[in-house]
């Protein structure tokens, strides 16, 4: 799945079009690499968004094409 499109659909983050540009600034990482937002995300990745004054580091847990939003939460566990 794409990175945007997980962002989105795990709701870390809100809009599809903000996740990708947050992606092509260069503030998002798969397991220590820069991630573009076309960047494919599977189970057992790390991503870490650097945000102005923390970062937060994800764990993909599942991937779901649609979600609601009590079962969001199950797609990644925040480290």
């Amino acid at each position: 799945m794409r990175l945007d499109k997980f962002l989105k659909t795990s709701r870390i983050i809100k809009r599809r079009t903000i996740a990708k540009d947050v992606a092509d600034q260069g503030k998002i990482e798969i397991n220590g690499r820069v991630a573009k937002s076309s960047s494919n995300v599977v189970v057992g990745d790390k991503v870490t968004i650097h945000f102005a004054t923390n970062d937060s580091v994800f764990e993909v847990l599942s991937i779901q094409d649609s979600t609601k939003k009590n079962d969001a939460e199950l797609m990644y566990r925040q480290l």
